[in-house]
């Protein structure tokens, strides 16, 4: 799962140097009653709305706005404490996080007589479990319950309903639990259906269903919450995570240009611009995104961090299999992936070896596999992902050398391994990691050795895990037509043309 804010390292040092600007764009509305200053409240409000949508350095500033207005009020301590819990990513920086408690007493105890209410007690006591001692595991489990049993004795509490549902969400490490998930989604969409101005209720239901499967259930949600926090780029990112799990593709270009911001001059490789550069190519407007790969390499060259040029990688070889460009000039340029961002390291060498197989050069593709092989098993680092996604690559490098060799069931057998692997794993969301999904190159070969019944099960699988791919359906409609299923040929058509509309780039 690849995700959009800064490692934590760099939060916990920038933090302190943000300012709060006087007159912010909406956020939405919530209902969090404190005691804290009348003077303070507008900027604890103001930082539990940032905090919703994730925007955690801005949150971070507005709470300690309150806190300099109002330097006992407890809650503002207790809501910059949790900008340094990124619960989905697995992201924590508990000693930042215990540093700003600090500050507000040096024990638990001295901590709680600061509270005015009990109910703010109880919100202490929860975050005092979540930076206590122990595994991070372990303080998850133990914030969720505390919070579960907060949710219960305040039922009228919205605020701990929503933060009791992204702590369930939230204990699986970063890795999906679909039944956990639709407990959290149940509990955001209840609050949505009271409170459809509230920025966690509609961010936290479309994080519970941004799988193909479950996206629908999070349609209405995704409509909503760019109009809700229009101040919020993560906002207007996070709606797409519905429309690139429905294959809604103009929609999803549309959203992540105004989260990569108006001046696209500017614009460098990270998560929202990586989204509208897919877009653009599940649109099959490739001169378009290669126009954009391009204007975003330079900018990196300028500025070359870690996590950008492992976005530039990915994108780059999304752009290579879309296109099928097997000698894309892309190919050519030095992309030093950081040696911790495993998936992305994978994708470029599974990528820059499957393209030099395709033209030719057999020794090079067989080194590109060697690099490949060695990533097997290796954790995925800070740019995050499931594990297997280097296994699954590998497998299918080593599977287009196999039929390189003339080895066509040796090699389809090893493919639809791999396909059969990845379909069993926990959904993901967003762009694929595994950049050229197994079934869809299944469906391809099967198409080219005159198995088009064979390959039409191949693409129609490739598209349950990922809806409205544009090269699944152009094969899908290419097989349905020459195995004589007309009506199906002429859907997948259907769908192409209606991606292809007007889009706002």
């Amino acid at each position: 799962m690849r995700r959009p804010q800064l490692p934590l390292a760099a939060l916990a040092l920038s933090l302190a140097a943000l300012p709060l600007a006087a007159q912010a764009p909406r956020l939405g509305t919530a209902e969090f009653p404190t005691s804290g200053a009348r003077t303070a409240r507008p900027d604890f409000l103001r930082g539990l709305l940032l905090l919703h949508s994730f925007e955690y350095e801005d949150a971070a500033a507005a709470f300690r706005a309150a806190q300099a207005k109002d330097p006992g009020f407890a809650m503002a301590y207790w809501g910059e404490a949790m900008t340094f819990n990124h619960g989905l990513w697995n992201e924590q920086a508990p000693d930042s996080a215990r540093a700003v408690l600090a500050r507000l007493g040096p024990t638990p105890a001295a901590r709680s007589a600061k509270a005015g209410t009990a109910r703010e007690r109880a919100y202490l006591a929860a975050v005092e479990q979540l930076y206590g001692e122990g595994p991070k595991p372990l303080r998850d489990t133990l914030y969720e319950r505390a919070m579960a049993r907060l949710a219960a004795d305040y039922p009228a509490d919205d605020e701990a309903k929503l933060f009791d549902a992204l702590a369930i969400m939230s204990l699986s490490q970063a890795v999906r639990n679909v039944p956990a998930y639709m407990r959290a989604g149940a509990i955001a969409l209840d609050v949505f259906a009271r409170r459809p101005d509230h920025p966690g209720a509609a961010h936290y239901v479309i994080h519970a269903f941004d799988d193909p499967v479950h996206a629908p259930l999070g349609l209405a949600a995704a409509r909503a919450y760019a109009r809700i926090a229009p101040g919020a780029d993560h906002a207007q990112h996070m709606t797409t995570h519905i429309f690139l799990a429905l294959g809604m593709w103009r929609e999803t270009v549309a959203q992540n240009a105004v989260a990569s911001g108006s001046d696209r001059s500017r614009w460098q490789p990270g998560h929202y611009t990586y989204w509208h550069h897919y877009g653009l190519l599940q649109l099959g407007r490739l001169d378009s995104a290669a126009a954009e790969l391009a204007m975003l390499r330079d900018h990196v060259a300028a500025a070359p961090r870690p996590r950008r040029l492992a976005y530039l990688a990915q994108a780059r070889a999304q752009q290579v299999f879309a296109s099928a460009r097997w000698d894309d000039p892309a190919l050519g340029w030095e992309v030093p992936v950081p040696a911790d961002a495993t998936n992305p390291r994978a994708a470029d060498r599974f990528t820059l070896g499957f393209a030099a197989l395709q033209r030719g050069e057999r020794a090079l593709a067989e080194r590109h596999a060697a690099a490949l092989d060695s990533l097997r098993g290796a954790t995925p680092g800070d740019f995050g992902g499931l594990p297997e996604v280097p296994g699954i690559l590998g497998d299918e490098l080593r599977a287009a050398l196999l039929r390189a060799d003339g080895r066509t069931d040796t090699a389809r057998a090893l493919l639809q391994a791999a396909g059969d692997r990845l379909g069993a794993l926990p959904m993901e969301f967003g762009p694929p990691d595994v950049v050229k999904p197994p079934h869809e190159l299944l469906g391809e070969w099967l198409l080219a050795d005159g198995r088009p019944a064979e390959a039409v099960r191949a693409f129609t699988r490739a598209l349950e895990l990922m809806p409205g791919r544009r090269v699944a359906l152009l094969g899908l409609a290419a097989a349905a037509r020459q195995s004589g299923d007309l009506a199906l040929a002429d859907d997948a058509e259907g769908r192409l043309r209606q991606a292809a509309g007007p889009v706002t780039e």
